[in-house]
């Protein structure tokens, strides 16, 4: 096949190199630069007369327990008239615990940040609280009771779901740092709403008592669950109280066993007999996690007056609440029967696969003395003596709002 002639390729002609000519001028002024380095330097040149600012080093912080000088800054000295502890309403100060799970010397407010000694459970103040001084400034910064007008207006204010002075108290209970927040939120606002869930909601007494002695406030609304605590007509947040913060939450002691292998006052064949009786047994309710226990203390006072064992389904609870759940229940019950509501001790017998067996003990009056009463009391009992002071004084206290209904006369044991 021939080739096209127009196809044919032509090869680029190129012009010859020489000296004299204009191509070899461009060539030259290419390859010279424009200027001397040393009126061309690599970046532009600063503007004259101004002077170059010195550069700022950057200030190194010190830790918060250390000065300039060297010497260590004195640790703060809180002025709260308690000893402090990771929570107040599940804890107690009456029991010992046998045993940590962490070494006791590492506070959890840090090293040198107070001046306390952590005991592994709690740092005791340095010295002994006062009641009357206490009760007397806390008196002082609530002023006079509050009107009916005023506290419906706080309560339309604050009671709401929507309100954003809005505090969530957990199976912690009443907590240590849970009082900083409360501060913060009194800052700009004259009442806190405070949503109870989970374990402390079986006894709202217990955590109203360590609400209102820790934080000075009063509660002037209480719904099930939800609580408005009120900060008081005299109260002033630049004096408020100096609250050093947890860093970090503390590993929970080992107490001893709440469930003994033998109940008291049964055999062992009989104890056995009752565990398998309530496992086969119907559930009393069924609990969910971080639920509203409100009503279950009344459904097994009311159970127990027909039935001997009761079952409580916690599956969908978990292994830590159950176990926190049956000595809430066990507490609550004795609290009762120190007030001469009931004669029912409501003893654990067995925690297995997520069921609480509790039974109600024997009704003989040898069972119902005042030994019985303190030998089957458990070592993790916590607030009995203080919260029974707590409703009886609470009713005669100052300060209006909407009142806890009165409670029968109470019966406090020598």
């Amino acid at each position: 096949m021939a080739i096209l002639p127009f196809l044919h390729r032509v090869a680029p002609k190129t012009l010859p190199f020489r000296p004299g000519s204009s191509r070899a001028l461009l060539f030259l002024l290419l390859r010279r630069p424009l200027s001397d380095a040393a009126d061309d330097p690599p970046f532009s040149p600063k503007p004259p007369g101004r002077a170059p600012r010195p550069r700022r080093s950057k200030a190194r912080k010190e830790p918060p327990g250390s000065s300039r000088g060297g010497d260590p800054e004195p640790p703060a000295g809180p002025d709260l008239p308690f000893d402090f502890r990771y929570s107040y309403s599940e804890t107690s100060a009456a029991v010992e615990p046998i045993g940590f799970r962490e070494p006791p010397r590492f506070s959890p407010f840090g090293p040198g940040r107070i001046d306390r000694t952590w005991t592994g459970t709690s740092a005791p103040a340095r010295e002994a609280p006062d009641p009357e001084k206490a009760a007397g400034e806390r008196e002082r910064v609530l002023g006079a009771p509050l009107s009916e007008e005023e506290v419906a207006e706080l309560v339309e204010r604050y009671r709401h779901s929507d309100c954003n002075r809005q505090i969530n108290l957990g199976k912690g209970g009443v907590t240590h740092n849970m009082l900083d927040d409360i501060h913060n939120h009194w800052k700009k606002a004259e009442a806190v709403r405070i949503k109870c869930l989970g374990v402390p909601t079986l006894d709202m007494d217990n955590v109203c008592f360590h609400l209102e002695d820790k934080s000075g406030g009063k509660i002037i609304y209480r719904n099930i669950n939800i609580l408005l605590l009120y900060r008081g007509r005299h109260y002033d947040p630049k004096q408020r109280p100096v609250i050093p913060l947890m860093l970090w939450k503390p590993y929970p002691p080992i107490y001893p066993k709440l469930v003994k292998n033998v109940a008291e006052g049964l055999t062992f064949e009989e104890t056995k007999e009752m565990r398998n009786r309530g496992l086969n047994s119907p559930p009393l309710t069924k609990l969910t996690r971080n639920g509203v226990y409100v009503n279950v203390v009344e459904k097994v006072r009311e159970a127990f007056k027909t039935e001997e064992v009761v079952r409580l389904d916690c599956k969908h609870v978990g292994t830590s609440d159950c176990k926190l759940i049956g000595v809430k229940l066990r507490l609550r019950m004795q609290t009762l029967l120190f007030r001469g509501r009931d004669l029912v001790p409501s003893i654990p017998i067995l925690f297995k696969d997520e069921q609480i067996i509790l039974w109600r003990g024997k009704r003989d009056t040898e069972s119902t003395s005042t030994s019985h009463i303190m030998s089957v009391l458990h070592p993790c009992r916590i607030w009995y003596l203080p919260f029974l002071y707590y409703l009886r004084t609470s009713r005669s206290s100052s300060g209006g709002g909407r009142e806890i209904p009165n409670q029968p006369p109470l019966h406090i044991l020598p």
